[in-house]
């Protein structure tokens, strides 16, 4: 409890610190009497007008990386694989095929109609992923979920040049959106995806409990009374979570992988603290990514999120997969 206590505080006040790094750091860096001046609208100089329009930027940081967070622990929860993720189960792969048909064929634009085309896609890749890993003895082990998962993604990829190489010179917008950047967060497209984000978050932390006792196996479980299938079904709010955010900035990939790792090292395997944290550092760790990216290629156009997560992530996956026993399939 101590530990798990002491890790929300230290989250906590590095999340503080690092939405004021958003919002001070950039192509121009502002002071601390700006960003007051700026949050009470009691000045009006450049200064407080910079702190203004980063506002939305941190906001839409802070809320993506606590949703990608709660997501990776929750696929790592059900599937019982500690590589789950929103990438290596495929689910990012999904959902950019299915806005980029809806971009290609349906002219779709802006977050409302990115959102539900994300949200079909993420969960129809979900499911296939879930039935193709299911097959043979053992069941959905996790070894099969993961190999399930990269080769779902892969076809998936392949998918998405065959429609992309056509139509080159016309999908500008959707290769922006796949650079996984926060530039285009607003305050329209968090009040579009909040409801939906809401609703997961419920789930996730209904299904806390039950969550401890999957992770003793599927037979144990059952023994205590939980109901796998609706727990499983309720825990899918990682796919929610995921899709919306991904509406939204674009696939990120390696939060939902390194933070419940990060978090369990902190205070354990708990889910009834685990989530929450969760939540936590994945704000952190995306904020200050975001920091990060727009701090190295100044003066030049802030470095995409998904870049910087992706070369701190890549040394991380490799680290895990390396400490990790393989089961067999």
């Amino acid at each position: 409890m101590r530990r798990c206590l002491a890790a929300l505080i230290l989250l906590t006040a590095l999340a503080v610190t690092a939405a004021l790094c958003s919002i001070a750091f950039g192509t121009r860096v502002v002071g601390i009497g700006e960003i007051v001046g700026g949050l009470s609208g009691s000045r009006t100089d450049i200064g407080a007008l910079v702190v203004a329009e980063r506002l939305p930027r941190t906001a839409v940081a802070l809320v993506a990386g606590a949703a990608l967070g709660v997501s990776g622990a929750l696929m790592q929860a059900v599937t019982r694989n500690p590589i789950a993720d929103p990438g290596i189960l495929g689910v990012n792969t999904g959902a950019s095929l299915a806005i980029l048909i809806g971009v290609a064929f349906l002219d779709i634009s802006g977050a409302s109609q990115f959102l539900w085309f994300a949200l079909i896609g993420a969960t129809l890749t979900a499911v296939f992923v879930y039935a193709v890993g299911s097959l043979g003895p053992g069941g959905p082990t996790p070894v099969k979920l993961a190999l399930a998962g990269v080769a779902t993604s892969a076809a998936l990829s392949c998918a998405i040049s065959a429609v992309m190489l056509p139509r080159a010179q016309g999908l500008d917008d959707y290769r922006f959106w796949q650079m996984g950047s926060l530039g285009r967060g607003n305050w329209s497209s968090l009040t579009t995806i909040a409801p939906f984000l809401a609703v997961a978050t419920v789930l996730a932390l209904l299904v806390a409990g039950p969550l401890n006792s999957l992770a003793l196996g599927e037979e144990m479980a059952i023994g205590l009374g939980v109901n796998v299938t609706r727990t499983r079904l309720a825990a899918s709010a990682g796919v929610l979570l995921c899709s919306a955010v991904t509406a939204v900035i674009g696939p990120i990939g390696f939060v939902g992988l390194m933070v419940p790792h990060t978090v369990r090292m902190l205070c354990g395997p708990d889910h009834r603290w685990l989530l929450p944290l969760s939540a936590l550092c994945g704000a952190d760790l995306l904020t200050l990514s975001d920091v990060v990216g727009r701090v190295v290629s100044r003066p030049s156009a802030a470095l995409p999120v998904a870049v910087v997560t992706a070369f701190i992530g890549a040394p991380i996956l490799i680290m895990i997969v390396r400490g990790t026993k393989v089961r067999e399939l």
